[in-house]
């Protein structure tokens, strides 16, 4: 395992841990909630992927058999799908819970606080919509300072730079001296990795 990466991963967890804490009023995240595992896409470094097929590799056998059933599930359910738009369950979830949670890829563990992409415009976690994260502070599916002002809150919603093409920006891989390496979707590293 390469040990510059875990150390990235390290610092990132640190970094984020305070942004979630800084946004506890309006983060509504539990376990067992899992929206943000299904129905989605899941974009992948070949280092997270390396990673997280570590991670499942240190999992008891039963559990490895089971999280294999549903990749082989996922891959021949891509397959047979004719659009490009293909949105999955991420096959490592089961009973709504991350199986390799500590092995989870940089969308999984900055999902839930608010960013601005890289053009600028905000983007809330669409389980804000589901009522989670922010969904306190939304009206007409939008961040609203009316919403905010009934909460009685004193910290402020915020936005953070945790956008997935920013935390895998090569600068941080130079910095911890790794390399990120092509990013893709999982569903398609895992038909590479199971052909």
């Amino acid at each position: 395992m390469d040990e510059n990466f875990v150390n990235y991963l390290n610092f990132l967890d640190k970094k984020l841990k305070n942004f979630f804490e800084k946004q506890k009023p309006y983060i509504f995240c539990k376990k067992g909630c899992a929206k943000c595992c299904k129905q989605a896409h899941f974009p992948y470094s070949e280092a997270e992927f390396k990673y997280l097929i570590f991670g499942l590799k240190k999992l008891p056998k039963d559990k490895q058999e089971t999280i294999e059933k549903n990749i082989k599930k996922t891959i021949k359910d891509k397959l047979n799908h004719k659009e490009d738009n293909y949105r999955y369950n991420c096959p490592f979830l089961l009973n709504d819970e991350c199986s390799v949670y500590d092995y989870r890829g940089i969308i999984c563990r900055s999902f839930g606080l608010m960013y601005r992409d890289d053009k600028g415009a905000l983007k809330v976690p669409f389980c804000a919509l589901q009522g989670q994260n922010y969904s306190n502070v939304l009206k007409d599916k939008k961040l609203s300072m009316e919403e905010f002002k009934k909460t009685g809150l004193k910290q402020k919603p915020l936005t953070f730079s945790v956008d997935y093409k920013f935390l895998t920006d090569d600068d941080f891989a130079k910095g911890f001296k790794f390399s990120f390496g092509e990013i893709k979707q999982l569903i398609d590293w895992l038909i590479e990795f199971y052909k």
